[in-house]
């Protein structure tokens, strides 16, 4: 099987993150999308951060029923920070019965020569990168990379926390469950 790891804080989930995992499994080789969600990435700062065991819930509550979309909490057994490669080296060992490939933002992959051994990434994974206002020109490295026009919704995590935190409304940011769980528990205010 061809799994599409999407790596990333999903601080909370959206309907950007979602419309962007469907719009790749359809429209590639891929079989199944896995979230892969990051306790923490290197590149950020970890202030502000939801606890990752709710991240993960919150996930798993907006893929419920989706047979090809997984939520992942692999990164938490590894040790942090989280860097991708060692990420695909640990799935590689626990999953040699499938292949990998990476989603990823025009954003990200122009900043991938930061990343701990970027050139083994290229070099042997396939990379699906949808193009990201404000990132639109790419130079493709290496015939591995496959460049999506994916639909693309103003919708950032940083946009609904400021939301939560200025007493406004979510609804049609994030599925309904979601946004429940997250007024249930005043996550992010």
């Amino acid at each position: 099987m061809l799994i599409g790891l999407y790596f990333g804080s999903f601080n909370p989930i959206h309907h950007g993150h979602l419309i962007i995992a469907n719009f790749v499994l359809q429209n590639s080789e891929l079989d199944q999308v896995w979230f892969i969600v990051s306790p923490q990435n290197p590149l950020k700062p970890s202030i502000g951060l939801l606890n990752e065991y709710h991240r993960l819930f919150l996930l798993n509550l907006a893929i419920e029923g989706e047979n090809n979309l997984k939520a992942s909490d692999m990164e938490f057994k590894l040790p942090r920070p989280s860097y991708t490669i060692d990420t695909l080296a640990y799935l590689q060992e626990k999953y040699p019965q499938h292949h990998f490939a990476i989603i990823m933002g025009s954003d990200s992959f122009q900043n991938l020569p930061n990343w701990k051994n970027y050139q083994q990434i290229l070099k042997n994974f396939r990379i699906y990168v949808y193009i990201r206002s404000g990132y639109e020109t790419i130079r493709e490295t290496n015939a591995n990379v496959t460049i999506l026009n994916a639909p693309l919704l103003q919708i950032s995590a940083t946009h609904i926390r400021n939301n939560i935190r200025e007493r406004k409304s979510i609804r049609y940011l994030v599925p309904d469950k979601v946004m429940e769980e997250i007024e249930r528990n005043r996550y992010y205010q």
